[in-house]
């Protein structure tokens, strides 16, 4: 299968799918057309099968995120803990991801999206069998630092495949997936946490990666890798496999290739390079958004929501944890719907402003009940609006701050330097929830009001730099997003 290489991309006939490498990993393999094959005809179901596929990533990204809320009484009690053990545990998977941060820019450029995907689900299956059959603190430690190797590799490579294999009028929606993923695994975290043990919730945990590996076989690899690469007849086959059989990608095609000869094959990027305003100015609004999502305390609420309940005054604390999950998978379901529709500055906008106004909720409530005496009739009226605040605080995050981000970071970086910035972009948001994670349950213990108040500042900040510096992507291609940083 071959195009005719012409330079201004007229006359360049449509490709036909034969038995090659479509599906390619990281080595010339030979095709598996099939059944698969007669399913892929359509260019939407084509890339929504795909992104179905590598969904299951980040929803072992949210099962990792959610598995402390409901576990931790029971493993605080069965293996003899501190709390302060408990927050170790809590955040050891953040210092995992750290790791798996800065190698998943590398083994994505080498090796593929595809196979970055393979490489990272082993760490997470090992990780859950460590946890389950923990009896003390090492092991338990072990599992989670393994587990957050495997969702640090995960968190870039997830949203930079789905930015990847999109086309322009879906990405955005497509690329809030990965966090309605995230959302979907929390939430499966609280539930099953209500009707099993910690250890069978642990060996649940490996579900998600188990399907994941085979289901990779069966979807192609990145259209966008694969030119930059230098393997023209798979991207132009893989690119035709996600845009339908019947459609014509010349236009595309030819789009691609400009942007990548105007770069280069090159595999090796420097920290040197990352100093022209082409390549910073995205980075650092990258890191900044990235950064600002996790300083907002989400984590920390949603690491410790349980605890956070009972000091509200929420009998049932985790039947509220669970609705709260609920909640939060239809909020960031409503984000998927608008954000190709409403774009993604105004999401960002209207969801930090709305998160700013109910964590200064939650805060003035928590203050409050510090101060008031339990027996006044205002108490229970407190623990009322500190829920309220919390729900809202959720629904404005899944509205806009919680996949937005992600999705602009995949959009913005240049194919070029995508490994490197994209690691980097991705540390700087686990150092950050490892930071926010490690310091919640110790702040709360401190001032609940206090901690919600320094959240609080996080927002708001939020707004300005939104409102000062991010780009608006929707509707435009990756090449189109990319160029306009020269």
């Amino acid at each position: 299968m071959s195009f005719r290489e012409e330079e201004d991309g007229r006359d360049l006939r449509k490709p036909f799918l034969h038995t090659g490498s479509w599906y390619r990993m990281g080595s010339r393999q030979s095709s598996i057309m099939g059944s698969s094959a007669q399913i892929i005809r359509d260019n939407s179901v084509s890339v929504l099968l795909c992104v179905l596929i590598v969904a299951l990533g980040p929803i072992q990204f949210g099962f990792t995120c959610g598995y402390s809320s409901p576990t931790q009484s029971e493993i605080i009690s069965d293996l003899g803990l501190s709390l302060s053990e408990f927050s170790i545990f809590g955040s050891l998977s953040n210092v995992g991801a750290m790791v798996g941060a800065i190698a998943s820019g590398q083994i994505a450029e080498y090796i593929g999206r595809k196979g970055s995907l393979m490489i990272a689900s082993i760490p997470n299956i090992i990780g859950w069998l460590a946890i389950s059959f923990a009896q003390d603190s090492s092991f338990l430690y072990m599992g989670r630092l393994l587990e957050g190797f495997g969702v640090g590799v995960i968190s870039y490579t997830v949203p930079v495949y789905i930015a990847e294999i999109s086309p322009q009028n879906m990405r955005g929606g497509l690329g809030s997936v990965n966090q309605l993923s995230v959302t979907l695994g929390i939430l499966l975290a609280y539930v099953l946490g209500l009707f099993v043990n910690w250890r069978v919730l642990a060996v649940l945990g490996i579900l998600p990666c188990t399907i994941l590996i085979p289901g990779l076989f069966f979807i192609p690899e990145s259209p966008r890798w694969l030119a930059k690469m230098g393997m023209t007849e798979d991207f132009e086959a893989s690119l035709q496999v996600l845009r339908g059989f019947d459609t014509d990608i010349s236009v595309e095609v030819t789009e691609i290739k400009r942007s990548v000869a105007s770069t280069g094959k090159r595999t090796t990027i420097q920290f040197s390079d990352l100093k022209r305003k082409r390549y910073w100015f995205p980075l650092m609004v990258g890191i900044g958004l990235l950064m600002l999502q996790q300083l907002s305390g989400i984590n920390g609420v949603l690491f410790y929501s349980s605890n956070i309940f009972e000091a509200a005054g929420i009998s049932s604390s985790d039947i509220a944890t669970v609705g709260l999950g609920v909640i939060q998978v239809i909020a960031t379901g409503v984000t998927t719907w608008l954000v190709d529709k409403a774009g993604r500055r105004l999401l960002l906008i209207v969801s930090s402003s709305g998160m700013t106004l109910s964590l200064l909720l939650v805060s003035v409530a928590f203050y409050l009940k510090d101060v008031i005496s339990e027996d006044s009739r205002f108490y229970s009226i407190l623990g009322i609006l500190s829920l309220v605040g919390l729900v809202a605080l959720v629904i404005t995050f899944s509205l806009g701050v919680g996949a937005i981000p992600w999705v602009i970071m995949s959009e913005i970086l240049p194919v070029s330097i995508k490994g490197l910035a994209g690691s980097i972009a991705t540390l700087a948001n686990w150092l950050t929830s490892w930071a926010v994670t490690m310091t919640a349950n110790l702040l709360l213990s401190w001032s609940k009001g206090g901690t919600f108040a320094i959240y609080t500042l996080m927002t708001a900040f939020t707004i300005v730099f939104v409102t000062l510096w991010v780009p608006e992507t929707k509707g435009r291609t990756l090449e189109e997003i990319q160029r306009s940083f020269r």
